[in-house]
């Protein structure tokens, strides 16, 4: 193998190389004797066929399949002698060859920026923290109160109103005749919760216990009986009794319905839910203001097959987000070459950053591991109540499925790594002061120009190893809601 550098310019590297006609028989010659010794052919035993005949038959595939090992062994081995770290897939092109002649072929790349990490220690950051208020933990067990209200009958005879529940008989009609599946008996129908098709709910507020109303109603048009879609029908109905929905009492037995053993312990779980979320919010922003720490400290060229490929995945969305009219209002009035210096300098930013990160976790040996992954996919199971087995053996049987975890898992385990290096202080804030659009909150001398502050928002939305599903993962159900199993309802 005879190697030739052609090119050395900037992060690019080109290559010329030739491999003898010579070494390139002697692969095909063994890798024949190797087809010879397992190939069945008519009138030969195995291992006996004769060169000649081998050559005759098998030749041009061995021929390609040589080739290609050849070129692929070349050009690691090049690289690897080189020590170099290609930023994308090597382009590669045959120059020349001819059976029984020399192969000539060029290789092109660019190659990884050597980076120089900062002293990690000189960075000093503050880490926003907020306890939950108590204001906020009687809220939270109010709703829990609510989501565990149940309905009994009104205490005073009175009129249905919104919100309230009546107990109905109901018999659905089309042109005078019962239709099938249009009858229920003593059903909980709660008024402005949209159970029913549009139009039946609002005709019994103001009902009373005793009440016979005649229902009319059309059916949507996309409704699942064709034989119901968009026709008029009316329906007797009913009313036994008006209910009136309380929320349950603030109590013990409230937090045994929560799986709890007393009040104490329900608000305790509240407080935590609360101050975990509070947590998750200051984590982001202490990532954010890390990533724009790093950004001004490493400056480098980053390579342009890497920052092309970002550009176009970012003006791909930018695109699709003017075609469905969800455009930042900020850019709709921008010209297409001021978005496009915009978003070029949010995906170096987003390339160098990577590169950072990705240096720091090789440097420092900083891995994933399948402990990782598998805390990840149990994680993502937990999102799809009552699938959770599905989702689980899905990823863990399909490992490229299991792969989009690493990414974000690598980057989460290297911020937390530098998170240990920098001078990290706590700041005690308000819940509001924590929630508050951080760009808002800047100085005008010190806000961000649009770019990076854009930049740094795609960050902070980013949710490691929960964003990013695969497409072919169990959909997610919404949550179980009680409803007639009728024709009268919604569909």
């Amino acid at each position: 193998m005879q190697v030739t550098e052609t090119k050395t310019e900037g992060l690019k590297r080109e290559f010329k190389i030739l491999v003898s006609a010579a070494q390139i028989e002697e692969k095909v010659t063994a890798r024949l004797v190797q087809v010879g010794e397992t190939a069945s052919i008519p009138g030969f035993r195995p291992g006996k066929v004769p060169m000649s005949f081998l050559k005759q038959r098998y030749r041009p595939a061995v021929m390609g399949e040589v080739l290609e090992a050849m070129v692929n062994e070349c050009t690691a081995k090049t690289v690897s002698e080189r020590n170099l770290r290609p930023a994308v897939q090597p382009k590669i092109e045959v120059i020349s060859f001819d059976d029984g002649k020399d192969l000539e072929f060029s290789v092109e790349m660019e190659v990884l920026p050597e980076i120089v990490i900062a002293d990690l220690s000189k960075i000093s950051l503050e880490r926003l923290k907020a306890d939950a208020p108590e204001a906020d933990v009687d809220k939270a067990l109010a709703n829990v109160a609510k989501q565990h209200g149940y309905a009994h009958p009104a205490v005073v005879e009175r009129a249905a109103a919104k919100g309230d529940v009546v107990a109905i008989d109901f018999l659905g009609k089309l042109d005078g005749v019962p239709f099938e599946g249009g009858e229920g008996k003593d059903f909980d129908l709660e008024l402005g919760s949209n159970t029913f098709i549009p139009g039946f709910e609002d005709q019994l507020i103001g009902a009373k216990a005793g009440d016979a109303v005649l229902v009319k109603v059309t059916f949507p048009e996309a409704y699942h009986a064709a034989e119901l879609a968009g026709k008029e029908t009316t329906f007797d109905v009913t009313v036994n009794a008006v209910k009136e929905v309380k929320d349950h009492p603030i109590n013990d037995e409230l937090a045994v319905h929560e799986g709890l053993q007393n009040l104490e312990e329900l608000r305790k779980a509240l407080r935590n839910r609360i101050e975990a979320e509070f947590a998750h919010v200051a984590r982001q922003r202490l990532k954010r203001v890390l990533l724009d720490a790093l950004d001004e400290t490493h400056k480098f060229t980053v390579p342009q097959t890497m920052l092309d490929s970002e550009f176009d995945a970012i003006w791909k969305n930018l695109e699709e987000a003017k075609t469905n009219g969800t455009l930042d209002p900020a850019d709709v009035e921008k010209s297409e070459a001021a978005l496009k210096d915009e978003y070029m300098a949010i995906a170096e930013r987003r390339v160098r950053l990577g590169l950072v990160l990705a240096e720091i976790g090789r440097v420092n040996n900083i891995q994933v591991t399948k402990e990782d992954l598998q805390r990840a996919v149990f994680q993502q199971a937990r999102q799809f109540p009552g699938q959770e087995r599905q989702v689980f053996e899905y990823f863990t049987k399909n490992p490229q499925a299991m792969e989009q975890f690493h990414a974000p898992l690598f980057e989460e385990k290297t911020v937390d790594f530098v998170l240990e290096m920098v001078k990290l202080t706590d700041k005690a804030v308000t819940p509001q002061e924590l929630m508050a659009d951080p760009d808002d909150e800047a100085p005008a001398p010190k806000k961000k120009a649009p770019a990076k502050k854009k930049a740094a928002k795609a960050e902070d939305a980013a949710e490691p190893a929960a964003e990013e599903k695969a497409e072919k993962a169990p959909a997610k159900k919404a949550p179980a809601k009680k409803k007639a199993e009728k024709p009268a309802k919604e569909d």
